[in-house]
Parts: structure tokens; C-alpha cells; sequence
């Protein structure tokens, strides 16, 4: 049976990024498993970098963000199932 399914959003505005740095892996890809408060990604606002991270352990099922582009506060950046 499969767990529920957790949005991870966007706590404020910002550019939402996959991966560390330019040229390094993403930090995960859909079907994933990851563990609570692993890094998922990062949001760039104002030159500042905030780590996303998991709020549950579960498998990654959906990135709806695109990679390097802005979103709005509440905006939906990856999708959990909860283990």
C-alpha cells in the first residue's frame, strides 16, 4: 500500500535549483528514496541560498519545479510519497 503524498513547497519566492552547483549532479530524481531532512534542492532569493529539505522519508514521485526558473511563495517544488 502506498503512502501519502507530501508537497514540498516553496517557503518563499525565489529561483528554485537542482543541484549544488552548475555541472553537478541534481541533488535527486524522481524515484529517489530519501530520508527526512535530506537536502532536496535549493531556493535562491536575493542572493541568498536556502536548503529545501525533506520533511519525511519517502520516494521523490514528482518535480514540478523547472531548474533555474523562478517561484512563487506556496509554489509545489518536488512530490514525496511517505514511506
Amino acid at each position: 500500500m502506498a503512502g501519502s503524498r507530501i508537497e514540498v513547497c516553496a517557503p518563499i519566492a525565489g529561483v528554485f535549483y537542482r543541484r549544488p552547483a552548475p555541472g553537478e549532479p541534481p541533488y535527486v530524481e524522481v524515484g529517489d528514496r530519501v530520508q527526512k531532512k535530506q537536502v532536496l534542492c535549493l531556493l535562491e532569493t536575493m542572493k541568498v541560498f536556502q536548503k529545501i529539505k525533506a520533511p519525511a522519508a519517502g520516494r521523490v514521485v514528482e518535480i514540478p519545479a523547472e531548474d533555474g526558473q523562478p517561484v512563487a511563495d506556496g509554489s509545489v517544488l518536488l512530490v514525496l510519497e511517505e514511506d
